[in-house]
């Protein structure tokens, strides 16, 4: 094992066919950017290379990776799981924060394509945190020469302001640009898949568009189930996507218009099921056959890319639909028989680079027919590679489960800058009180909130309560979707959110915690997220007199007053998951 040192971080490598070097490129406000290059005289096949250094372990109360939920815990040096990052899986990216929210280390690494391990490890022999990324953990093709950026953020400040400026920085890459985000991208959307699954019913489908749109849903997407009558919730069917349960598609995707409705299609992208025509055409241009879902197609070959970029086109033609949940990305990968080479026809070696390919041809081609185009993915391929193609990034199923939800859409917006975070859909018990059904909605209003209700079975209690939040949310949505943004106590699953914008913040508490005001704006409105009816809010200083404004989870009013917002604590009186509405007063 060759070892080096280049400004206290050590290079490990397991082989001596290429040269490994560490150059500072620059260091500004405690941000110090390195540059990573492999090379050698002849092409060679990388063999994994990992880069480590470490830093004394004070004030770390937790780790952050982009998708590990709950689990934001310090680990020790003796657990030998890491995070994995490559084009469509997380981001190569982990934040440090102290028991103050604040930044004790994030670092990161330019390239977003490859694959590569990422981890920060406590080690018990002398209390410090060693950081490390290790390159080329998935088997690659040969190269003669390699190169990355790699860049460590020591500054005190918010962890999420870290994570935003990490955003910022991969988009400042000309390779990195996200592409167009339009305004049906931040519209309320139904969802067929947790009530319909593969049972669509297109004359049900019509009724529930046109109670979702007087709700203030305005895209539906048509999920799992429009291209085949098989319900099996397999994917043997895969790959040819015919319209077989919806033979007149385009005079469907009419009708759903008509009721103010636009409509997003499902695909799972590489999944070519073997009772499908598709899977005969390209018998042996496949990653695997061997997935338990449905074979991989291969994208290095160019034939299968310019097959499923035009199964896109043709749909956005001929359907006059407006969008695409496009499924599984992540799925494209290197597998245990993926031979890494150009033969058989293939004009890529790499499966990562040939994925870039894919999608970004997939979107080129789609925006030269419709550009306000909408694109959603789901986590975990929401990283920065896939805002390039994607402008709606969707949290990971998680039905009826609100606490993730909210951890899921949070996680994913410190990172997706102007790309718009949606919610998983969210979906309750029929039988459960209005207020618990409130409580998914509530735990969604950070993101773009998505349903998946069967709403002719709907209350009228439970419908006013989805118009409410639902037309809450769009009176709001800049400040939702474009204020700035603070998740608060990521170890205790962010049981505060604030977002501010202008004159107004925006504030979810979600467990009982006392929120502590600083220099408030002159519009605060404060949403119980929980089914405790009261709210606490704590000062410093005196800010003087506000109007107080109470409602209930259905939008009834419930109390006004006038209170004082002095130094010391006030209790607030709100119905679980109502809303709190504060405005300065005038004479204050």
């Amino acid at each position: 094992m060759n070892k080096t040192i280049a400004h206290n971080i050590e290079i490990l490598k397991e082989t001596d066919n290429f040269e490994v070097s560490i150059t500072p490129l620059h260091e500004h406000d405690g941000v110090m950017t390195y540059e990573i290059s492999l090379n050698s005289e002849t092409a060679f096949r990388p063999q994994p290379i990992t880069i480590k250094w470490k830093i004394p372990a004070i004030n770390i109360k937790g780790v952050w990776k982009p998708t590990t939920d709950f689990a934001k815990r310090i680990m020790d040096d003796w657990e030998l799981t890491h995070m994995e990052s490559r084009i469509s899986l997380d981001a190569p990216v982990i934040s440090l924060f102290g028991h103050d929210d604040q930044n004790v280390i994030t670092f990161a690494c330019s390239d977003t394509i490859n694959a590569k391990e990422l981890n920060a490890l406590y080690r018990e022999e002398d209390n410090h945190i060693y950081c490390h990324i290790t390159f080329f953990t998935e088997r690659h093709h040969t190269i003669s020469s390699y190169s990355a950026q790699l860049r460590i953020d020591q500054h005190p400040k918010h962890f999420s302001t870290a994570l935003k400026e990490v955003s910022q920085w991969w988009s400042s890459f000309e390779n990195m640009t996200p592409t167009h985000v339009p305004d049906l991208a931040k519209v309320p959307v139904y969802s067929t898949w947790y009530q319909f699954h593969q049972k669509l019913d297109t004359t049900k489908l019509v009724s529930e568009c046109k109670l979702a749109a007087s709700l203030g849903y305005e895209l539906i997407i048509l999920d799992d189930g429009w291209q085949t009558n098989d319900e099996n919730r397999g994917y043997d069917y895969t790959g040819d996507w015919f319209p077989e349960r919806i033979p007149n598609m385009a005079q469907f995707v009419e009708e759903i218009h008509q009721t103010g409705m636009k409509l997003a299609l499902w695909y799972s992208v590489p999944f070519c099921g073997k009772k499908s025509k598709a899977y005969q055409k390209f018998k042996g241009k496949f990653l695997t056959e061997e997935h338990r879902w449905a074979p991989v197609l291969d994208p290095r070959y160019p034939e299968v890319r310019s097959y499923l970029i035009s199964l896109y086109v043709n749909a956005l033609k001929d359907w006059n639909i407006d969008g695409f949940k496009l499924d599984f990305i992540d799925e494209f990968k290197v597998y245990p028989e993926t031979v890494l080479n150009r033969d058989n026809g293939r004009d890529y070696s790499s499966v990562n680079e040939a994925v870039d390919r894919l999608m970004t041809d997939v979107i080129n081609s789609l925006h030269e027919i419709k550009p306000d185009v909408v694109i959603e993915f789901r986590q975990k391929y929401t990283g920065p590679a896939m805002r390039k193609y994607g402008n709606m990034f969707r949290a990971f199923d998680c039905p009826g489960d609100s606490a993730m939800n909210r951890v899921r859409i949070t996680d994913i917006k410190m990172l997706c800058g102007e790309t718009v975070v949606h919610s998983d859909m969210f979906t309750y018990h029929p039988d459960e009180p209005v207020e618990l059904k409130a409580l998914q909605l509530v735990n969604a209003l950070f993101g773009v909130p998505q349903l998946s209700i069967l709403l002719e079975n709907a209350s009228e209690e439970e419908l006013a309560m989805i118009y409410f939040y639902t037309h809450y949310w769009k009176k709001n949505t800049s400040i939702f979707l474009d204020g700035d943004f603070e998740p608060c106590k990521p170890l205790a699953n962010y049981p505060i959110l604030k977002s501010t914008k202008g004159t107004t913040t925006i504030i979810g508490v979600y467990d009982d915690h006392i929120i502590d005001i600083k220099n408030p704006t002159d519009n605060i409105d404060i949403i119980n997220g929980k089914l405790k009816n009261q709210v606490v809010i704590s000062s410093e200083e005196n800010h003087g007199a506000y109007h107080c404004t109470i409602y209930d989870c259905t939008g009834k009013k419930i109390k006004e007053s006038n209170i004082m917002l002095l130094i010391g604590v006030v209790q607030i009186q709100v119905p679980a998951c109502g809303l709190i509405r504060l405005k300065k007063s005038k004479t204050s």
